[in-house]
């Protein structure tokens, strides 16, 4: 049997705000809290969790991986997560993409694609 996806562990300064952040995106619920790791999943298997674990490290440059959300209607979505605490951020991405860049509360960039 191979290897099934389990779960993204993102380093975050507060495991406990950055969880319940990507929680509330995702309308996944919190599986495990405690003061260095929470970690948040949907209520079938079906996508991998995402598990935060407390650093002190800063987090220095672009990320080398990242999450990709595909919504109904993105442009709703992009100001929803904004809403939220997301802010738009620049990568190189340039002006000609169909998808739109935003970085969490802590930094962590991820893209909010057109609706396919």
């Amino acid at each position: 049997m191979g290897s099934r996806w389990y779960s993204v562990v993102v380093d975050a300064f507060d495991p406990g705000r950055l969880g319940r952040w990507w929680a509330e995106v995702l309308d996944y619920h919190i599986t495990h809290e405690d003061e260095e790791v929470v970690a948040v999943a949907p209520a079938t298997p079906e996508h991998p969790a995402l598990v935060f674990v407390k650093v002190d490290d800063p987090k220095l440059g672009k990320n080398r991986l990242h999450i990709d959300l595909n919504p109904d209607d993105r442009d709703a979505e992009v100001e929803r997560l904004v809403n939220m605490g997301a802010r738009h951020v620049d990568v190189g991405q340039g002006d000609a993409v169909d998808w739109i860049v935003l970085a969490d509360p802590e930094g962590n960039e991820f893209c909010v694609l057109r609706a396919f």
